[in-house]
């Protein structure tokens, strides 16, 4: 989720005692059971043990899938760690150094985004799990390359970050347009169509935060580039995909197409107050929009704008997602590989259960086309959005990935922000270019 996969930007300050792996946890009896940050090492027998955080969502999630497995295994049990997204980082990097893994869980939870670090850093860390019994192919191409080295699968998909455009249709309706005149289209027409809203309702059609940069990383992500080379490299300057999505951002900013804001409570206030019509994000902001009462029926998601003049531009891109890793500390690998496997890797009527329970969609492809996907959902004016989202999933193209990820993201960020102020496009591309540089040799 958005203020979760954030927090990753700390991940480079990893520096705690060997204690912090955790100590053994002494486990309750039973199927599951949750404690919060007591450690939990690998017991083998019966018994997984799983770091994850967010009880609502992830930690619900897993113990739904423990109590599904139960049923065809009587003496299985589970139980999962509260343990933030930064600990489950932090706690992995302190274990490596110290070379002894012992004190790792069997399951851990990892953000998409920042895995690729981890495998390259420690891949013993992790149980190659190419050979368990998933057929892979019931997960859309971009989700498995998250967790994938030399064409080895190193997790199960999880959490679904594909991205949708969210509209007010009451506002596109003063301003004299339809979802479907945003369906499809390209940036430079949303623009055109944005400043037109913008003159007619004095609303924006879309919010941004000056020091995310989610919007920069959708856009260029979604012509499958990004601003590293295929040498993993930094690829700012001369970079002719990255040069067309900054111009078409700071146009956007120039013409009152977006509103720019400074953080994300400031983010989610555009929407909650009425100031912003429009948000082009990770699935997950659904959570949000969903909880304003007041504009139920309002809203109605479509595809993303496409770059205009790139070949390889699509309407459809990522934000965000996490999967499970079973680590080398595993006791019981076949049981792990099997409990993922029946689960989250295969079980449609799994994910039924879960969608309702956590809202949490699924990468499973499969479960797209179920009844329970399929029902239409009252906020969004009767649109079945959650069987839409996992088609728009499997549309995604791959990009090539980066352990720099958020380095990159943050120094084109800053580069947009100096552009709008003033300093020349040239000069502010170099400093992201040599900052980048710089940061990838820390």
């Amino acid at each position: 989720m958005k203020k979760k996969f954030l927090s990753v930007l700390l991940a480079g300050a990893m520096v705690l005692s060997l204690a912090a792996c955790g100590n053994s946890g002494s486990g309750d009896s039973g199927n599951s059971s949750t404690k919060k940050e007591e450690g939990g090492s690998s017991e083998g027998g019966n018994k997984l043990t799983v770091w994850a955080w967010d009880q609502t969502f992830n930690i619900k999630a897993m113990e739904m899938a423990g109590e599904q497995y139960k049923k065809d295994h009587p003496d299985f049990e589970i139980e999962v760690i509260e343990t933030s997204s930064d600990d489950c980082q932090t706690k992995l990097t302190t274990c490596a150094n110290a070379g002894d893994y012992s004190t790792m869980p069997d399951i851990v939870l990892m953000q998409d985004n920042s895995y690729q670090k981890f495998l390259k850093s420690y891949p013993d860390a992790f149980t190659d799990l190419t050979d368990c019994g998933i057929n892979w192919d019931d997960f859309a191409a971009l989700k498995q390359s998250y967790s994938m080295v030399d064409d080895k699968h190193y997790g199960v998909p999880y959490d679904n970050g594909v991205c949708a455009a969210f509209y007010r249709t009451d506002v596109l309706d003063e301003a004299g347009y339809k979802i479907e005149d945003l369906t499809d289209i390209t940036w430079s027409e949303f623009i055109k169509i944005g400043e037109d809203v913008h003159k007619k309702t004095g609303k924006y059609l879309l919010t941004s935060e000056s020091t995310g940069g989610d919007t920069i990383m959708l856009m260029i992500q979604s012509c499958g580039a990004n601003f590293v080379n295929e040498d993993g490299e930094a690829f700012i300057v001369g970079n002719e995909t990255a040069d067309k999505c900054i111009d078409l951002y700071t146009e956007m900013i120039e013409k009152d197409v977006v509103k720019l804001v400074n953080n994300w409570d400031e983010y989610i206030k555009t929407v909650t107050d009425g100031e912003a019509a429009g948000i082009v994000n990770g699935n997950w902001m659904n959570a949000t929009l969903v909880g304003i009462e007041d504009q139920k029926g309002l809203w109605q998601i479509t595809t993303l704008p496409k770059v205009d003049g790139v070949d390889t531009a699509t309407n459809y891109a990522n934000n965000g997602g996490s999967s499970w890793y079973i680590t080398s500390n595993c006791q019981n690998v076949d049981l792990a590989m099997d409990f993922l496997k029946s689960t989250f890797g295969s079980s449609t009527e799994f994910y039924d259960a879960i969608l309702p329970a956590t809202s949490g969609i699924a990468c499973y492809l499969p479960a797209g086309e179920s009844d329970v996907y399929n029902e239409p959902v009252e906020f969004y004016g009767g649109q079945p959005i959650y069987s839409t989202l996992v088609e728009y999933s499997s549309h995604i193209p791959e990009f090539t990935k980066t352990p720099y990820h958020y380095e990159a993201r943050e120094c084109v960020n800053t580069a947009i922000i100096n552009i709008t102020n003033g300093t020349s496009k040239e000069d502010a591309l170099k400093e992201a270019q040599e900052t980048l540089e710089f940061k990838m040799t820390e």
